[in-house]
């Protein structure tokens, strides 16, 4: 069956996302109302180290009201590349930067109901920016850094420190990609 968009109304418009309730119409007449959060995509990204760990980050996480451990991650730009995101969030999270990136997936986080695309870059040849270098907000100031083996990431996940889906995501692949399963 194929809807059509019938009606586009924005109820909210935000810095970070908007929101657009929909009138869907099928073929045969039927309607529903949809709720949709547009939102401007994101990268993630996994440092790697020649000792094959990497660095975590633990942040407050407001929508939960809680400290999540996850990967780098962040916000694209309008118009922004995301391999220029990922570097970008590399610095200034991690105070990071990278020989090259690869790109290990895209996908939509929650495809339900937000249009996000995540995009998920594994980091090589990674050494340490100059302290400064990079501006860091608010919320990297209050940032920890954690450096866990890449292959911990069952441990993680089993003991309930990783439960963050893009990270979770994010890690399987780097660790897939690096033959560590």
């Amino acid at each position: 069956m194929v809807f059509e968009i019938a009606e586009r109304r924005t109820t909210y418009e935000g810095r970070l996302l908007r929101l657009e309730e929909l009138l869907l119409a099928d073929e045969s007449g039927g309607q529903a109302r949809r709720e949709v959060v547009r939102h401007p995509g994101a990268v993630a990204v996994v440092p790697v180290f020649s000792d094959h760990t990497t660095v975590l980050c633990k942040q407050y996480r407001v929508a939960v009201d809680e400290h999540l451990v996850e990967v780098i991650a962040g916000k694209l730009k309008p118009g922004e590349d995301p391999e220029e995101c990922a570097r970008r969030e590399l610095a200034e999270e991690a105070g990071l930067e990278a020989e090259r990136l690869v790109r290990l997936a895209t996908f939509y986080t929650s495809p339900g109901f937000c249009d996000e695309v995540m995009h998920v870059f594994m980091a090589r040849e990674v050494r340490a920016i100059p302290a400064g270098s990079s501006p860091a907000g608010l919320e990297e100031q209050q940032m920890t850094l954690i450096k866990v083996r890449i292959g911990a990431w069952h441990g993680l996940l089993e003991g309930g420190t990783l439960r963050d889906a893009k990270s979770i995501v994010a890690l399987c692949l780097a660790a897939r990609a690096l033959g560590m399963g």
